[in-house]
């Protein structure tokens, strides 16, 4: 038997604090090495494309992997977990909700350890369905008060601040361009599908965090160069999945600025094996791509959870 949690059972279950605490978890495991993850993989074909991350973790005793496939009409996603010892297939866990949350959780968890304590003040680069996640968390782990939303078009930004403003109680207001939302931010959060950059180095201000989580793909590109040189201290989620996917990066690995090889992922500073925010003047920069190892925690306690509070099925998958 596996249990199977659908979508709506997720989102019963999973809070944004909780996914704080377990990619934390997982991040920092894997810093220490008792827990493997291995960087996205793409399939591709005219009708689609499938994409397949993995990963494992001892304490927990599970393996796994989250598994999407992309095509026209849409994409679903399911976080395969297995008995690490023993080798069942023990639960199946629909993703989407669950990735939203988790990628916002893991900018979350880099702006507790890299932006200024006082940090009260967000821009937000984006406003579709993943920015959602990017800003619950930074309210989670900061006293915000006051986010400015920029998107391409402004009634995205619109439905945003009506979706969030008053469940986060924070004052939210849309602005015209992306210069603006970021004047004066002490937080900035870019969540968007951009080839082209939407954030530019010339309106950085000391001081700023920025959390880029939208850039998966070497064509795609979020901020320009300028705004990675300016940046003086910059992590990534994993050096394996950057060396994949960072397009932002990639052009100062290209001009000898940045070297893959070298970058501080967030793991470990949070094991304190890579140092913090030094000076409330750095800028910082932090480059999300997504991890398995993330999706993994996160799935693994909500299957536990959902035993507790009779949610999920349960389906006869390898019972014979």
């Amino acid at each position: 038997m596996i249990r199977y949690l659908n979508e709506n059972d997720v989102r019963q279950l999973l809070t944004m604090p909780m996914a704080l605490k377990l990619v934390e978890e997982a991040l920092k495991a894997r810093a220490e090495g008792r827990a493997n993850d291995v960087p996205r993989v793409r399939t591709r074909n005219p009708e689609g494309t499938l994409h397949v991350l993995q990963a494992s973790a001892r304490d927990l005793n599970r393996i796994g992997f989250k598994a999407y496939y992309s095509v026209p009409s849409g994409t679903g996603y399911h976080v395969n977990l297995y008995d690490m010892a023993k080798g069942p297939l023990v639960a199946m866990v629909e993703a989407s909700y669950l990735g939203m949350v988790r990628t916002g959780a893991a900018s979350g968890v880099a702006t507790r350890y890299l932006a200024k304590e006082d940090a009260s003040v967000v821009a937000m680069l984006g406003a579709g369905k993943q920015a959602v996640g990017q800003l619950e968390a930074v309210c989670e782990v900061r006293k915000v008060r006051e986010v400015r939303v920029w998107s391409r078009k402004p009634e995205t930004s619109a439905k945003f601040i009506d979706a969030l403003a008053k469940r986060l109680n924070v004052e939210m207001r849309p602005v015209k361009d992306g210069a603006k939302a970021v004047e004066g931010a002490d937080v900035i959060n870019v969540i968007t599908k951009a080839s082209e950059p939407v954030l530019r180095g010339e309106w950085l201000e000391p001081g700023q965090h920025i959390n880029a989580a939208g850039s998966n793909s070497l064509i795609r590109r979020e901020i320009d160069l300028a705004a990675v040189k300016r940046s003086n201290y910059i992590t990534v989620d994993s050096r394996g999945t950057a060396r994949n996917e960072c397009g932002d990066l990639l052009p100062a690995v290209e001009n000898g600025l940045v070297d893959w090889d070298t970058l501080t992922e967030i793991g470990e500073v949070i094991a304190g094996r890579a140092p913090r925010r030094t000076s409330p003047h750095q800028i910082t920069l932090y480059e999300s791509h997504g991890m398995g190892i993330q999706d993994l925690y996160v799935a693994h306690t909500l299957v536990e959870l959902s035993r507790e509070r009779g949610l999920g099925i349960d389906l006869p998958v390898g019972a014979g």
